[in-house]
């Protein structure tokens, strides 16, 4: 509710603000926003449709054997593999997440999912490479592939 709050405020002094300017920044700003949900429309029902479900069907029990709060150092890695794997923004990943932690995923996986899709996507690499370079990507992916695990691992001694 914050969040929403938050974007209604802002949303409403830029609008106001493109208004007073009285240049057609007010209109330029509202054709480019509708431009912009047209775009991703489809792929936000699609996300929010495999987020419901993975809600509905997701095997409790299976999350809680592979990344629950019980699953020791094998579920920090699996939380690591899988958030490497997870495709997507943030509007597809994190309520994704949530319906993982919902169903049982313990506190230390989840923050290791979070960390490694954040750190380590792969997606994300398809528009390194070629910014980047090899070499720039393998270090960076040779130092941060431990890091989720670690992180996972601090957050299950102190919350789990």
């Amino acid at each position: 509710m914050v969040a929403t709050m938050t974007l209604v405020v802002l949303a409403l002094a830029m609008a106001a603000y493109a208004w007073r300017r009285k240049d057609g920044s007010l209109r330029r700003g509202v054709d480019a926003g509708w431009l912009t949900l047209k775009r991703n429309l489809p792929l936000l029902l699609l996300a929010f449709a495999i987020v419901g479900y993975v809600d509905v069907l997701s095997p409790t029990q299976l999350i809680e054997t592979w990344i629950g709060p019980h699953s020791g150092w094998p579920g920090l890695v699996i939380a690591d593999a899988v958030g490497i794997l997870l495709p997507g923004g943030p509007y597809v990943v994190f309520p994704l997440i949530a319906v993982l932690y919902k169903a049982g995923a313990g506190i230390g996986p989840t923050i290791t999912l979070v960390t490694s899709w954040a750190m380590l996507a792969l997606i994300s690499v398809a528009f390194e490479l070629p910014f980047m370079g090899w070499r720039f990507t393998a270090v960076r992916w040779g130092l941060g592939l431990g890091f989720p695990i670690l992180v996972g691992a601090v957050v299950r001694i102190l919350f789990g």
